[in-house]
């Protein structure tokens, strides 16, 4: 049986008014870690399975450390019972020669445990995509960089 909606929109409200203080540089990626319960899961497309708070906090400081310059903003929310779904974009810097930013859209896959907090985050995003801009905008990392694991936990 889900929880109460209220309890899950006011967690949905607390995870989307921090992403919103990451992206202004007022929190910090690692802040995110605590919205997930200890036994938490998360899968990123690049970084594979994390398990586990601890392993969650590392791998938000890691993956996110040298892409100080790129943004996420989230555009959607939606929310069915403790199923959270967010569409964000990933925005690189520099633009285009046509001036559009080099960009891809994000989606990631919520599930709420109860007590404010979420047990699984799954990111989907077209890390073709990614290569390709990456590659096209000449973007290169920035300090404290570590690239993802060659053969990820899937």
């Amino acid at each position: 049986m889900p929880h109460p909606e209220a309890e899950v929109r006011a967690t949905v409200d607390r995870y989307v008014t921090l992403r919103a203080a990451i992206e202004a540089g007022e929190r910090t990626w690692t802040d995110l870690a605590e919205l997930f319960t200890d036994d938490a899961t998360y899968i990123d497309p690049a970084w594979g399975r994390v398990e586990g708070i601890d392993a969650i906090r590392a791998f938000l400081d890691e993956s996110m450390r040298g892409l100080e310059d790129w943004r996420f903003p989230i555009r959607t929310v939606a929310v069915e019972g403790d199923d959270v779904i967010t569409v964000w974009t990933q925005v690189l810097p520099g633009r285009r020669d046509d001036g559009r930013a080099y960009q891809q859209t994000g989606v990631s896959l919520l599930h709420y445990a109860g007590d404010g907090r979420f047990d699984r985050e799954e990111d989907l995003l077209n890390m073709a995509h990614v290569l390709e801009d990456l590659e096209a905008s000449g973007w290169r990392p920035g300090p404290g960089f570590t690239p993802p694991p060659a053969n990820p936990a899937r």
